[in-house]
């Protein structure tokens, strides 16, 4: 947490830099062509299996309490059976090789993986990481206590996956404090223009269009959402959730301090905007802002 007697960073700055050389991973042909090699079957099981493994051959409903956002019907179609097609262990294993040929790829090869810049970032993000803690963060655990790679793309793939778990535990935490459920908490993101659009929130989700007129309907009678949009009290109520997860994900960047942050996002900035320019997310999955 932020103290009274230390400057607050620019928390949500510094995650926005970081957090693309990890998510990159999941939009990744690589992510497949690894984990379909040990068993999994292509696409969503890719995607749960991988990201769920690090705490183990998890049920369905540890996946929905964490992931927070899923349909349950869909994280049910592959957990828990992608446990019976592959070990977590090999999960892991497939997952960091994954990880390595895609941040290769959109880096623009080997030697740009290897480049000083990358080492630098990957140390900064590893100290960073030294502060944390796993009280009430289920997720950022089990990555925690996966052994850290000493091949500089791959420990600043587990430096920006630990903090954006860390991170994530803690906006689930504080979703739940403001009374929001997983497909309520997508729906009002959508509506601030950040993030997914609502087209690629319910495909990606598996929530249906029902289900999703549904959501909208609730927030309307809690008078979060009118005509389409936020309403001053949605707004305030999103303000507060994200106020809440950066003053919850704020401890490594105090640590740090504000040159080795300011360092950290020009570094991640940098390479988070090769890896766009080379195409690590496919067109229309975002809003604008």
């Amino acid at each position: 947490m932020v103290s009274a007697d230390q400057p607050a960073p620019d928390v949500a700055r510094a995650h926005r830099a970081v957090e693309p050389l990890h998510n990159q991973v999941y939009f990744s042909p690589e992510q497949d062509e690894y984990l379909t090699a040990i068993g999994l079957r292509p696409g969503r099981m890719c995607y749960f299996a991988g990201r769920a493994a690090a705490m183990g051959a998890v049920g369905p409903g540890a996946v929905v309490a964490t992931f927070a956002n899923f349909a349950p019907s869909l994280v049910a179609r592959h957990v828990p059976r992608a446990w019976t097609l592959a070990t977590p262990e090999q999960v892991l294993a497939a997952r960091l090789d994954g990880a390595r040929a895609s941040l290769t790829r959109l880096l623009g090869g080997a030697e740009a993986a290897a480049a000083p810049e990358v080492a630098e970032l990957a140390g900064l993000l590893r100290e960073a990481c030294g502060v944390l803690t796993a009280e009430g963060r289920p997720l950022y655990a089990g990555h925690a206590d996966q052994p850290w790679p000493e091949e500089p793309v791959l420990s600043l793939w587990h430096g920006a996956t630990l903090l954006r778990e860390h991170r994530g535990d803690g906006h689930v935490a504080g979703l739940v404090r403001a009374g929001l459920t997983g497909l309520e908490s997508l729906v009002t993101h959508t509506l601030t223009g950040r993030g997914f659009t609502a087209a690629a929130a319910r495909a990606t989700r598996g929530w249906s269009e029902e289900e999703w007129d549904a959501a909208c309907a609730a927030l309307t009678g809690r008078g979060l959402v009118a005509d389409g949009g936020l309403t001053d009290e949605g707004r305030r109520l999103r303000a507060e959730v994200e106020a809440g997860t950066d003053a919850l994900s704020a401890t490594p960047w105090l640590h740090l301090g504000p040159e080795r942050t300011a360092r950290a996002v020009e570094l991640g900035r940098a390479l988070s905007a090769r890896l766009v320019a080379n195409g690590a997310y496919p067109a229309g999955m975002f809003s604008g802002r």
